[in-house]
């Protein structure tokens, strides 16, 4: 007799994964989906490196004419001497200054109030320039010092009312009279004088580099308090102005006066003058070279790096002349010591030219880093002005491109903080199309060399970890947008993107900008027939969408996104396609270009539809699905495999909704036709993807009776053999289903499959507790027919399964084997939530059977 619970578990429906909708719980559903819906791996776009260092490869979009050039020659005129001028400039000559004192004022008055009277002909002042009138008029109504016997109020008013004043082409600024005159070149400079009695020619000397001994002695300070209270009273005369502001001088040179520093007479003349007589005298290029290593070091010593000495332009002229001798070596030595001398403008450009020049050789590369010439590229990008030196930058970072294409710079890079510096210095060339809405003039072709330099180095892992700390990438993605029609910038960003969203810390970062999902689909309707562009973009999609539901989602928001990849696989397939499509097993081989296109399609195509409302959608389009069975009608694995066997995992995808307007439900005796092929076929992979979609669509009765008519099951059984884990957990999963239908139960008998089930459980039940329960469900219900349990196994199979089931049920004997906690919380799980359950019932029904015979000696494991 049964008891109530053995009547119960006879009763059971039998383990299957039934078609009728039924209430799943979360874990039913997430196992479902793990073993049923697979992302699709797929290699990176390969991208060979250039044989010629160039600014612009051969697969630039730019044109000859539209581009920096990459070979020019220098010589020691290209270098401009006004840049060797002394910091300074040439010394102005002492001003002359004889200021006349006014009668003595009486005690109660303070003498810098004492002002001369305005002209009394007005004539006069018709005579003198407008300039000059102006000027006059403006110290005559008490423009140079505020009246102070004026109220507050009203002495502040008059202060800004009077505040400046136009002089001809230049400008007056009455606070302290401050002159802006016109130079020799038409420009407006600044130049001060502030004259308030003895404190103004204190200025006067400061801004002109005079010397205290060069002014008058009754102006020095010193002396008696009284006297200089006399000589406080001297204010320049109209004369003394007019000779200051004949003195024009440029911006540039105003600027550098301020910040002049003299130099130690004894060491220049001691330690840097033989050395430069030295290197004008040497022949040998080995000593020369020796001896420029000689006056770095002694520049460094005496802290005359930099431009704020005077005898800064002996150096460069004696430098400059030594970059005709031609040596790649020599070069480099004069190149690190005028950078670090600060050269600026069209002197930085030939500098920087002239070491990009030498690193267009490979050769030349340890000599680079024997200078450590890197640094002081580095250093040009960190404190230069772009604005202004837009191309010296370009060529400066074109170098760097060079060098990091050899490893063995990289990690001097990353060290030495070149992405953080590349990063900022991408922000500094958006900057201005955010201000003005404009690009720098020659931005794009700097940002070429800037993402070829940084698509170097995120091969490296310290490298990938500082852009995701600089926020690299939604500038890159901003970039991309600005410069959405410069190919070459898309396609250099599109190879960095696919490098780092290989790695999922930075994919989860790029999948988090959403703006990036439009921007893609913008440069594949832009570029669809550009395949080095589309491909890697097509690729960045596949990396967003394999582990990150959001990323899906977000994507198939995007308006057209589907249209967009179909109209792509689309243009694709047709290349290799001839007109009109013959009805033949296979079709042409595609080029390689083409179809690793659509590999990457199918990709995206597969992620996509793990998304619970996506891939219903997209099982249900027929366009989709005519895409893919068109694939599979025209290609074979062995002219086509990841092709293949991406389109075969897709539809596997696709395949796992059962709803009512699928068309792969439709189609599906059609596609399990097109699968055989693939099951005779030598190659693992696809065998494996062809089974799995037999394992989703074996729940349908007409799918398994074709599995029975054509022999399928049979080789189902045989790959239990294959000792191949996945191999055999798909090929059960098929058996499972067939047994659902108790006609079909005698299919397990043919070929041992019930022995070789019992040999999967035995071998990989303890490592994969979900391949044990899915063999526990297949052999409950081969058993659910039989009147007793133990007769459809017969006693040899029955003593075996219930020694594996008793000692798999054993807690404290299968787990906690690993030393990793991890894996063994990960096979707690799964043996609690899946296996023990059916196991349990499995050897209660099989004890039930066998309660009348006597006990059978458990089996060594």
């Amino acid at each position: 007799m049964l008891s109530s619970n053995d009547k119960k578990l006879e009763k059971m429906d039998p383990f299957y994964q039934p078609s009728v909708s039924k209430q799943k719980t979360s874990a039913e559903i997430i196992s479902e989906a793990r073993n049923a819906l697979r992302t699709v791996r797929t290699q990176r776009p390969f991208t060979p490196q250039e044989d010629q260092r160039k600014l612009f490869g051969p697969t630039s979009s730019r044109t000859l004419e539209n581009r920096p050039p990459s070979s020019f020659s220098l010589h020691a005129s290209s270098f401009e001497s006004s840049d060797c001028r002394p910091i300074s400039g040439t010394r102005l000559s002492p001003l002359e200054l004889k200021p006349k004192a006014p009668p003595s004022p009486t005690a109660e008055e303070d003498p810098c109030l004492s002002f001369p009277k305005p002209p009394v002909d007005p004539a006069k002042i018709r005579r003198i320039s407008s300039a000059r009138a102006r000027l006059f008029r403006a110290a005559s109504q008490g423009a140079l010092l505020p009246d102070r016997s004026l109220p507050p109020a009203e002495l502040k008013k008059t202060v800004e009312s009077k505040e400046t004043v136009m002089l001809g082409d230049s400008t007056v600024k009455t606070n302290g009279i401050y002159l802006t005159e016109s130079n020799a070149a038409g420009h407006l400079k600044h130049h001060s004088l502030q004259l308030t009695c003895e404190g103004g020619f204190r200025d006067i000397q400061e801004r002109e580099g005079l010397s205290r001994t060069t002014l008058p002695s009754h102006l020095r300070s010193g002396g008696d308090p009284g006297k200089r209270r006399a000589r406080a009273s001297s204010c320049p005369s109209r004369s003394d102005l007019s000779r200051l502001e004949t003195k024009a001088v440029s911006k540039a040179y105003l600027q550098e006066t301020d910040t002049e520093i003299e130099v130690d007479e004894v060491f220049w003349n001691t330690r840097i003058v033989p050395i430069l007589h030295e290197l004008e005298k040497e022949e040998n290029i080995e000593t020369i070279c020796a001896t420029c290593t000689q006056l770095h070091h002694a520049l460094e010593e005496g802290n005359m790096l930099g431009n704020k000495f005077k005898r800064r332009s002996i150096l460069l002229k004696t430098l400059y002349k030594l970059v005709d001798i031609g040596s790649d070596m020599l070069s480099l030595k004069l190149a690190k010591m005028i950078l670090a001398l600060k050269v600026s403008r069209k002197n930085l450009l030939n500098v920087c030219k002239l070491i990009f020049k030498i690193s267009r050789s490979e050769k030349n590369d340890s000599l680079l880093q024997n200078e450590n010439i890197l640094e002081s590229l580095l250093e040009v990008l960190r404190s230069e002005d772009l604005q202004t030196n837009v191309e010296a930058f370009l060529y400066c970072v074109g170098t760097i491109k060079f060098i990091s294409g050899n490893p063995r710079f990289l990690n001097e890079m990353i060290s030495k903080g070149a992405v953080g510096i590349l990063a900022h210095l991408i922000r500094r060339v958006n900057e201005p199309s955010k201000t003005w809405g404009a690009c720098l003039p020659n931005s794009g072709h700097l940002l070429v060399q800037i993402t070829a330099t940084l698509r170097n180095l995120v091969d490296l892992p310290r490298a990938r970890t500082q852009c995701l700390g600089a926020g690299i990438l939604p500038q890159l993605c901003a970039v991309m947008e600005l410069y959405l029609d410069d190919k070459d910038i898309c396609t250099n960003i599109a190879r960095i993107f696919s490098k780092l969203t290989s790695y999922h810390d930075c994919c989860t970062a790029l999948a988090n900008y959403s703006r990036c999902y439009a921007l893609f689909l913008n440069l594949i309707n832009k570029y669809q027939k550009k395949q080095d562009l589309v491909v890697r973009i097509v690729f960045i999609l596949g990396n967003l969408t394999a582990k990150n539901n959001q990323a899906r989602e977000r994507f198939c928001k995007e308006r057209g996104s589907i249209h967009t990849l179909l109209s792509l696989f689309q243009t694709y397939q047709q290349l290799g396609l001839p007109s009109p499509w013959p009805q033949r097993p296979t079709g042409p081989r595609l080029p390689m270009e083409a179809e690793d296109v659509l590999v990457k399609l199918t990709r995206v195509l597969a992620n996509m539809a793990i998304h619970p409302r996506v891939g219903p959608m997209l099982a249900a389009d027929s366009h989709v699905v005519g895409l893919l069975l068109t694939t599979l009608e025209s290609k074979s694995l062995d002219d086509s495999e990841e092709l293949v066997i991406n389109t075969t995992a897709t539809i596997n995808n696709l395949s796992f909704y059962q709803v009512k307007n699928s068309i792969i439900q439709d189609k599906k005796l059609y596609i399990a036709e097109l699968l055989l092929k693939l099951l005779v076929s030598k190659n693992m992979d696809g065998i494996l993807e062809a089974v799995r979609v037999f394992g989703n669509l074996s729940q349908d009765r007409d799918i398994c009776n074709f599995i029975v008519q054509n022999n399928v099951h049979k080789f189902m059984i045989a790959l239990l053999d294959a000792r191949h884990q996945e191999l055999c957990f798909s090929a059960c999963g098929v058996l499972l289903n067939l047994t659902v239908d108790k006609d079909k139960h005698i299919v397990l008998k043919e070929g041992g499959g019930v022995k070789k089930l019992m040999d999967c459980l035995r071998d990989f039940g303890p490592t994969d507790w979900q391949l044990a329960c899915l063999v526990c469900k297949t052999l409950w219900n081969f058993s659910e027919n039989s009147s007793k349990a133990s007769s459809c196994f017969g006693d040899e199979d029955t003593n075996m399964l219930l020694g594996l089931l008793s000692s798999f049920l054993d807690e404290e004997l299968v787990l906690g084997s690993s030393f990793d906690q991890d894996i063994n919380d990960y096979h707690k799980l799964h043996w609690e939530t899946e296996f023990k359950p059916v196991a349990e019932q499995l050897l209660s029904r099989i004890r039930s059977s066998r309660a009348s015979l006597a006990p059978l000696p458990v089996p060594s494991l």
